[in-house]
């Protein structure tokens, strides 16, 4: 099937030099692409190749103590978040693995650029020629079948022997992310029929809220204050991927139709990488990007939200998300909390690329930062719905550095939407943080789904939120969506105004929050008992009392969270 690559191979390098001959070893190889991606023929010789080399880190071992040491209440260094040159350090490479590789890339006349803040990325550009030949790999154009993307990838390569020590990969070579999906459109209430929820003094929830969910009734539902915040450093940033636009004109006529208390003027601010933009034409709003903006600007009342944007000139491969990591691990007062309501089914990343993405979030963690994605919206098979014949989990829910939500349905009581996504992941083992309610969970569970996921791994999501029949302003008009991104900017707004009371007492952020959520602050959510995640034709995971796969440990209980706390 790539045979046809081996005569780009074979032609000279013209301009950047032939490859000196080194020792090579196989470094990273896959048996064939994911079914959803087709080869299309072998990749043109003098098509530019955008490359990054992943040095090994320094000490993650040391980082990751250093990040539970100031994220475990019980600790000494509880609230101690490290500085950015403290985690740089942990990171930065050896300076052997950094002499090392720079010296293969000199000899090869290959110019590279630092990009990552503590130099353990490397990138550069190179002909697909010169590449097959450096890396002794088969380059072919590959198609997304359902979107149609293209992509040059290989099914294996190899670096010097002598590197092996010092590259953890290259990148993105063997890696074929598929572009990732938003929210779904929920049956619309008909408007004639629709009652606009106000807040109630005593925050009973009303019973529209059945069929209709409005920052009111999560307020109502969770006991979220509507009182402005006051620290003006204590920034909620959300990240915008694949040209999703977050309209201002929407978001004012959101706050005058369901937040009439706040000022229809209330806006979030914009960060543009990698090419990004925010194009205010009606037409372009996106369903995504107007949901975050809404349930974040509209639930954390006066919190200064940024809408950080990834454009399509992302050379990562993995659709921005390390851009944007490495953006907000450069910058010297990063967002206390950041929202995402994107991601990968976890088989379509390797190994290698997870566990990098994993560490970034672990940096940003360290520096103080609460990070949250949404688990995915197929239940059990992943973040869509999906014929499988085990379970698939979801990513980065499945790393233990991030805080990963599933999604509710109904009031009183709530239950667990059935395309909440959960499950064990299949890279990450389980963390000592979780170890014990997992365990009673399992044992709990019995031989159901025996056999279909790995009873050892990162168990997710973490805790949970409203989901389903969300009302957003879209193109000027109210409509429902559903899904797991509506739960993440929800939550994520909750911890967003404890930080504020916190930084208002003087006191740090809360920072990386599952070791606080997996011990004093187990409490303090609403328990769901009914529901689970079908998939893969099975029922899914049950929710059971205390912590489940679908669910997590349930929805914030505002009050009880702010004494969990210490507030």
């Amino acid at each position: 099937m790539l045979v046809s690559t081996l005569l780009a191979i074979c032609l000279p390098v013209l301009a950047h030099g032939k490859p000196l001959a080194r020792s090579l070893q196989v470094h990273e190889a896959i048996k064939a692409a994911p079914p959803a991606f087709q080869v299309v023929g072998p990749a043109a010789s003098d098509a530019t190749l955008d490359l990054r080399i992943a040095l090994v880190q320094g000490d993650m071992a040391g980082l990751e103590k250093a990040l539970m040491d100031v994220s475990t209440p019980s600790s000494a260094q509880y609230g101690q978040h490290l500085s950015k040159e403290e985690v740089e350090a942990f990171v930065a490479p050896k300076p052997e693995s950094v002499a090392a590789v720079n010296a293969w890339l000199k000899d090869n006349d290959i110019d590279v650029t630092k990009a990552s803040p503590a130099g353990d990325w490397l990138s550069f550009s190179i002909p697909v020629s010169k590449a097959s030949e450096l890396l002794d790999a088969d380059f072919s154009v590959y198609k997304h079948t359902s979107s149609g993307k293209t992509s040059i990838r290989t099914l294996r390569y190899s670096i010097p022997s002598e590197l092996q020590d010092h590259i953890d990969f290259v990148h993105p070579t063997v890696v074929f992310a598929r572009p990732f999906h938003g929210p779904a459109f929920s049956k619309p209430v008909p408007s004639s029929k629709r009652e606009l929820v106000q807040r109630t003094s005593d925050a009973t929830v009303p019973a529209s809220c059945q069929s209709s969910i409005t920052p009111a009734c999560v307020q109502a539902l969770y006991g979220i204050p509507t009182a402005p915040a006051n620290v003006s450093t204590n920034q909620l940033a959300v990240s915008g991927f694949i040209e999703q636009f977050a309209n201002q004109k929407d978001l004012s006529t959101f706050l005058t139709t369901f937040r009439p208390d706040l000022p229809a003027s209330t806006t979030f601010s914009t960060q543009l990488i990698d090419g990004g933009s925010n194009d205010q034409n009606p037409s372009n709003a996106g369903i995504e990007a107007n949901l975050d903006t809404q349930y974040t600007v509209g639930i954390a009342s006066e919190v200064p939200v940024v809408f950080v944007s990834v454009g399509e000139d992302n050379q990562d491969d993995v659709d921005g998300f390390l851009d944007i990591i490495n953006f907000l691990l450069g910058e010297d007062n990063q967002p206390k909390v950041l929202t995402t309501s994107y991601g990968f089914n976890e088989p379509d990343l390797t190994a290698r690329i997870g566990n990098n993405l994993c560490n970034a979030y672990m940096q940003l963690g360290a520096r103080g930062t609460s990070i949250f994605f949404s688990s995915g919206d197929g239940g059990v098979s992943g973040s869509q719905s999906q014929s499988c014949t085990t379970f698939i989990p979801t990513f980065p829910s499945g790393c233990p550095f991030v805080t990963s939500i599933g999604g509710t349905s109904g009031v009183n009581p709530e239950v667990a939407a059935d395309f909440s996504g959960g499950g064990f992941s299949n890279i990450f083992p389980q963390p000592s943080y979780q170890a014990d309610v997992v365990s009673g969970y399992l044992a709990a569970l019995g031989n159901t789904n025996a056999g279909l996921f790995n009873r050892s791994g990162r168990a997710f999501p973490d805790i949970s939120a409203q989901g389903e029949r969300v009302e957003i302003v879209l193109e000027g008009r109210t409509t429902q969506v559903a899904g797991t991104s509506c739960s993440a900017p929800i939550t994520a707004s909750v911890f967003a105004l404890l930080n504020d009371e916190l930084a208002s007492q003087g006191k740090p952020p809360l920072g990386f929050l599952n070791p606080l959520l997996y011990s004093t602050a187990k409490g303090a959510f609403t328990d769901i008992t009914s529901g689970s995640n079908p998939g893969c034709g099975t029922n899914g995971f049950p929710a059971l009392t205390g912590w489940d796969p679908v669910t997590g440990f349930g929805t914030p209980n505002y009050a009880a969270l702010r004494s969990a706390v210490g507030l």
